[in-house]
């Protein structure tokens, strides 16, 4: 059975399509921490395409594991408590596609903002339409919301949608400087209405935020 809960890397690398669009938003040579940062792959390719000074959190051991077998500088633990950084450390942190999962996303977001003059969130869109179509039709808990997963074996334990996260920053004060709706459109008809509905059509939004 597929289980997401606690995720076991077992590839040195990984490819995602929200990471050329994460590393576009990072100016060469900042500092950055990524939280959450998995097998270490984003790290990886900003440091050696960007020529940042990088570290990353992670919980899962073999994401640790492989992280620090190509070097990087990664430590163990939960990203969501108050973080041993002072104020301002790094010009950017970068929590990828790992919002959704944390118990306390206000902290994890409100620790983002203290470390970092900018913040970068990617995550899933609940409210993206074969979600809300499956959840009115079957009344089940959508296959597209859940990549792959059930219910009970999703590490998914906070879904929200990019009208969610919106009105989020505006009460954590942050302001967004861009936002970048992510569905493989194989049409301009599709890539026009992702970019004009993006809640409705996007499956997966980046965020750059930054202090107000």
């Amino acid at each position: 059975m597929n289980d997401n809960r606690n995720y076991n890397y077992q590839h040195p690398s990984s490819e995602r399509i929200e990471y050329s669009i994460i590393m576009n938003m990072i100016r060469a040579k900042s500092s950055i921490i990524d939280l959450g940062c998995g097998d270490g792959s984003l790290l990886e390719n900003l440091i050696k395409e960007k020529n940042i000074r990088g570290q990353g959190i992670e919980i899962s051991k073999t994401g640790i594991k492989i992280c620090q077998e190509k070097g990087l500088n990664v430590t163990e633990g939960r990203i969501d408590i108050d973080l041993p950084f002072s104020e301002n450390a790094f010009d950017y942190a970068i929590c990828n596609v790992t919002i959704q999962m944390v118990m306390y996303p206000e902290i994890l977001i409100k620790e983002m903002r203290r470390i970092a003059q900018y913040q970068i969130i990617s995550f899933p869109n609940f409210a993206y339409f074969k979600n809300r179509l499956e959840l009115l039709y079957k009344g089940r808990m959508p296959k597209h919301m859940l990549f792959g997963y059930t219910w009970y074996t999703t590490g998914h334990i906070h879904q929200l949608s990019i009208k969610d996260f919106k009105f989020f920053c505006k009460q954590c004060q942050l302001r967004i400087i861009q936002s970048v709706p992510i569905n493989q459109p194989n049409n301009k008809i599709k890539k026009l209405l992702i970019n004009k509905f993006p809640n409705l059509f996007s499956l997966e939004s980046v965020f750059l935020l930054q202090k107000d």
